[in-house]
C-alpha cells in the first residue's frame, strides 16, 4: 500500500483523472491507492495522510473510522472526503456539491418534478438527498431487486427526471444502457454520473430525443474542488471547475475523421496525431491487417455487407478508447451503430474535398458508383454527424493545423 499526503482510496481504481484534477487545483501530489477491504481499517488507523478522497466500495465503510462527520455526510450516510485533523479523521461529502453543480451547469431544474434514481449505492444516497433538497416532487430509487425495479418501470412512466448512478454504460462496457427512454414520454432531463465515455448510451438516447442531459465530468471536477478547499483550508474559484473540465474533455476525446473516399483523412490524421502526440488509428488499414486481405478482395469474395461488419467491429473497439486520432472509411457513416459509437467519446470532424480531386483507385465503391452519386447519399450523414467541418483542397498540413486551432488543442 502506498503512503501519500493526498490521494484517492478505492478497491479498483484503474485510470483516474483525479491526480491531474488535484494537481491543477492545489499543486500537491495526489496518489491512487488501491486497498483490499481487509486493509482499509489498518490504512485509516495508521493515518499516514493529510487528506483522502474515497470511492467505491468504501464510501460507507469509512464512516466508523471518522471522529466527526459534516452535516451532509451524516445526513446522506456516505463519505467521499476525509481530512486528518491532528490524527482525528473528519468525514465530508463533497459529492453533494458536485452533483448540484452538475445539474445547475446543465440548466436542469428539478423543482416539483418526479425523479427516478437508478442504483442504490453510495452515489445514489448523495443524489437522493440533493434532489430532495432541490425540491423534487418525489424521488424513486430503481434497483435490481427492490420494490421499484427494472421489471416494473412502466409504473413510473410519468418521471420527468432520470439520474443514473450505476456503472452500467461505463468504459469498457459502453454498449450497455440501464434502460431505454422510450417508455418515459414526459422525461425532461437526464443526468448520468459516468464520465467515461463522454456520452453514454443513455445520454445518446436522450440527445436523440431532444432531452437535455449531462455527464458526470463536471460533478467529478466540482467535488474535487470542494475537497481541495478542505485539504488546503482556502477557497478556490468555481471558474476553475469549468476550466479543468474543458481541458480534460479536449485531451481525452478522440478525434474521428469522416469524409468521402480519397478526401485525405489518413494523411491529415497522421499529421494531427504527430502534432498532438497521440496514437493514430486507420480503420481501413486495421481491417486489412487483421483480415490479411485487401479491401477490394474482401468486397469481391465476401461482399459489402461482410466488409461493413468487419468495419463496425473495428470502429466500435477503437472509438471507445481515449485520446486517439482515428481515420475512418468513406462509408463508415452508413451504419447507425457506427455513428453512435463515434459520438460516444469523440469529436467528429468532416474532411471535405472537391469531387474532382477525389481519387478512386483501389476503392471498390468509388469505381462502381460515380463520386457525385456517392456524395449525394453520404453528405447528409457526414454533415449531421460532424461537430466540425474543414476543407482539404490544398495542404494537408494546413488542414491539420486548422483542426487543431478550431478545436483549441
Amino acid at each position: 500500500m502506498a503512503e501519500a499526503a493526498y490521494g484517492l482510496i478505492g478497491e479498483k481504481l484503474g485510470h483516474s483523472f483525479s491526480p491531474y484534477i488535484h494537481g491543477e487545483l492545489g499543486g500537491y501530489d495526489y496518489s491512487l491507492i488501491e486497498l483490499e477491504r481487509g486493509d482499509l481499517g489498518r490504512f485509516l488507523k495508521r493515518g499516514a495522510f493529510r487528506g483522502l478522497n474515497v470511492t467505491v466500495p468504501y464510501k460507507k465503510d469509512v464512516i466508523p473510522y471518522c471522529a466527526w462527520l459534516s452535516p451532509e455526510a451524516r445526513r446522506i450516510g456516505s463519505v467521499n472526503t476525509i481530512v486528518s485533523d491532528g490524527g482525528l479523521l473528519r468525514g465530508y461529502n463533497t459529492d453533494y456539491f458536485g452533483f448540484v453543480y452538475m445539474l445547475r451547469k446543465a440548466g436542469i431544474d428539478v423543482k416539483d418534478k418526479k425523479a427516478l434514481v437508478l442504483g442504490s449505492g453510495g452515489a445514489s444516497l448523495t443524489v437522493q438527498t440533493a434532489l430532495h433538497d432541490l425540491g423534487a416532487k418525489s424521488v424513486t430509487v430503481i434497483s435490481r431487486g427492490g420494490e421499484d425495479n427494472y421489471g416494473n418501470l412502466e409504473r413510473h412512466a410519468d418521471a420527468r427526471l432520470i439520474v443514473n448512478t450505476t456503472p452500467v454504460g461505463m468504459y469498457p462496457k459502453v454498449e450497455a444502457a440501464p434502460l431505454s427512454l422510450e417508455i418515459f414520454p414526459d422525461c425532461e432531463a437526464v443526468a448520468d454520473i459516468i464520465y467515461n465515455p463522454s456520452r453514454t448510451k443513455l445520454l445518446l438516447d436522450a440527445e436523440a430525443r431532444g432531452i437535455p442531459c449531462a455527464n458526470g465530468l463536471p460533478m467529478l471536477v466540482a467535488q474535487a474542488k470542494a475537497a481541495a478547499e478542505l485539504f488546503l483550508g482556502r477557497d478556490i474559484p468555481d471558474a476553475r471547475i469549468d476550466e479543468i473540465t474543458s481541458i480534460i474533455e479536449k485531451r481525452t476525446k478522440n478525434i474521428i475523421l469522416i469524409g468521402m473516399p480519397g478526401c485525405g483523412k489518413t494523411t491529415v490524421g497522421k499529421l494531427l496525431a504527430r502534432s498532438l502526440g497521440r496514437e493514430f488509428a486507420d480503420t481501413d488499414e486495421m481491417i486489412v491487417r487483421e483480415g490479411g486481405r485487401s479491401i477490394p478482395d474482401i468486397f469481391a469474395s465476401d461482399g459489402e455487407a461482410a466488409f461493413r461488419g468487419l468495419e463496425h467491429s473495428v470502429i466500435a473497439r477503437e472509438a471507445k478508447k481515449s485520446s486517439l486520432v482515428i481515420a475512418t472509411g468513406g462509408g463508415s457513416v452508413l451504419r447507425e451503430d457506427n455513428r453512435e459509437a463515434m459520438r460516444m467519446n469523440s469529436t467528429v470532424v468532416y474532411i471535405r474535398r472537391d469531387l474532382d480531386k477525389l481519387p478512386s483507385a483501389g476503392r471498390p465503391l468509388s469505381q462502381a458508383t460515380p463520386p457525385d452519386e456517392l456524395y449525394r447519399r453520404r453528405a447528409p450523414l457526414y454533415e449531421k454527424l460532424a461537430e466540425l467541418t474543414v476543407y482539404n483542397n490544398a495542404s494537408a498540413r494546413d488542414t491539420a493545423d486548422e483542426i487543431i486551432g478550431r478545436l483549441g488543442l
